[in-house]
């Protein structure tokens, strides 16, 4: 049974770890994403051939952990909206302002993340003849699994802290429960 105003420290390291995967996944993913070389057949058709498909693949990771990691969380607090109300206060304020502030930034991590893979997939599966001269093959744009991974730092911290805010203020409920049932009432006999 967790402490008063406790999270449970289960919990909170499983989110981090499961997000510190998907912030390693997301790197990897950058470091090796596709990159194209042209090649010139005996045909004297022009190609683009791509290297190994490996980013999407840690795209892919990517968006599964995190999306773990967020399912965890929101499993556990019943995603803010059901199960018993929080109690008035600061502490419902900040995990109101921390629940939307971090699924906002899960949203953004996620596009980052999974287009990207999609975009790289796409180049790799992709072949086509080309005429021009001086054209260079397509590839995913540089920084776009790096913004997925700060994305995925900023939804780890903001869902830290709502579990945090979310305990404290659903603890306060609990106990503002506890001290009205509690109460002995003295009421004469008619």
């Amino acid at each position: 049974m967790m402490g008063e105003g406790k999270a449970s420290t289960l919990v909170l390291l499983l989110v981090v770890a499961l997000s510190l995967v998907s912030f390693g996944f997301s790197i990897a993913a950058e470091r090796r994403r596709s990159t194209g070389t042209i090649v010139t057949d005996m045909k004297n058709m022009t190609y683009c051939v791509y290297d190994s498909d490996v980013a999407t693949g840690y795209g892919v990771g990517a968006f599964l952990f995190l999306f773990s990691s967020e399912s965890l969380l929101m499993g556990v607090t019943k995603c803010m909206c059901f199960g018993r109300p929080l109690a008035p206060g600061g502490n419902r304020a900040w995990s109101i302002i921390y629940f939307s502030s971090s699924w906002l930034s899960f949203l953004i991590a996620e596009a980052c993340i999974i287009g990207g893979a999609a975009k790289n997939a796409y180049h790799t599966k992709y072949r086509g003849a080309l005429y021009a001269q001086n054209w260079s093959c397509e590839s995913l744009r540089k920084g776009v699994f790096i913004a997925g991974a700060v994305f995925v730092v900023f939804t780890m911290v903001l869902n830290v802290y709502y579990y945090m805010y979310f305990n404290k203020a659903s603890s306060q409920a609990s106990r503002k429960n506890n001290r009205a049932n509690s109460t002995v009432g003295m009421a004469g006999y008619p």
